[in-house]
């Protein structure tokens, strides 16, 4: 069994469990195990531990969550120098955690990683919300409504600070829908992450890279029929016969669109056709 397999299975395992079981940046480095097999995640999770006790020592009393938030980012962006990566969003480095700890640069979801942990770290229960577009944090209370965005330097935002924002990034106005600023769940963070990850590696035509990150999406959302269909896809492309066979007639099973599935029958016929 490759290295790779074994991060991979690392990783099923512990997604596998309870949600709330779920340690939100074990699975992202084990992410990160899987991108470079052999690595040593356990330098990071002693850094974020040390991170952590910075943090605590320095809680504001009373710990209004205002006051720790403001802590939280004078720390991170100020002292410690985190930032969003502008200038080269879509470098791969942006998405795995040991890397952000490293560079000390990150994207929206992978900063939003961090900041989640520093702040259970302090007491402060925070939940992440996938605003389209973009990724913020909030503080866990009913009825909060400011929000947090962690790739500009922890500004601290409204909700209409958050649909200008929405505005800006699709360049029109955007309605209002309360969907947006809902919180996501554990795995839901980690979908996206690797999400990130496969839409980049697709873009680099690196097909290889690309079937890790599916193969995480689904030890998150087993059931999930797209990305089924696309891992069936990628092993097509990459000649793993079997393993494409495997996927796409799993996904046949769940397809009423008869025109798609004409095209996987096709495919399928195809395999079979290399496997006699």
């Amino acid at each position: 069994m490759s290295d790779r397999t074994l991060a991979l299975a690392r990783f099923t395992q512990l997604v596998s469990q309870p949600e709330t079981a779920i340690d939100l940046t074990t699975a992202a480095l084990n992410i990160a195990q899987i991108a470079a097999p052999g690595l040593d995640i356990t330098p990071y999770q002693t850094r974020l531990q040390e991170l952590g006790r910075t943090l605590q020592a320095n809680r504001p009393n009373p710990p209004y969550p205002l006051k720790v938030i403001q802590m939280i980012n004078r720390f991170l962006y100020e002292e410690w120098g985190f930032q969003g990566n502008q200038d080269q969003y879509y470098d791969p480095r942006n998405s795995f955690l040991n890397e952000v700890l490293d560079r000390r640069l990150g994207i929206p979801i992978s900063l939003a990683v961090l900041y989640l942990d520093l702040a259970r770290r302090v007491e402060l229960p925070m939940v992440g919300i996938g605003m389209p577009g973009h990724f913020l944090v909030r503080p866990d209370f009913e009825d909060a409504e400011i929000f947090v965005d962690v790739f500009n330097q922890g500004e601290i935002l409204f909700p209409q600070d958050c649909m200008a924002l929405l505005a800006q990034i699709y360049k029109h106005p955007v309605p209002f829908h309360s969907e947006y600023f809902a919180p996501v769940s554990t795995k839901s963070i980690l979908a996206r992450l690797l999400s990130n990850l496969k839409q980049i590696y697709l873009n680099q035509g690196k097909l290889e890279q690309m079937l890790w990150t599916v193969d995480g999406i689904l030890a998150l959302f087993p059931d999930h029929a797209p990305e089924r269909k696309v891992r069936g896809l990628v092993h097509f492309e990459l000649g793993h016969w079997i393993a494409a066979q495997t996927d796409l007639q799993l996904y046949l099973e769940t397809i009423p669109q008869l025109e798609e599935a004409r095209f996987i029958e096709h495919l399928l016929s195809q395999i079979a056709e290399r496997l006699d």
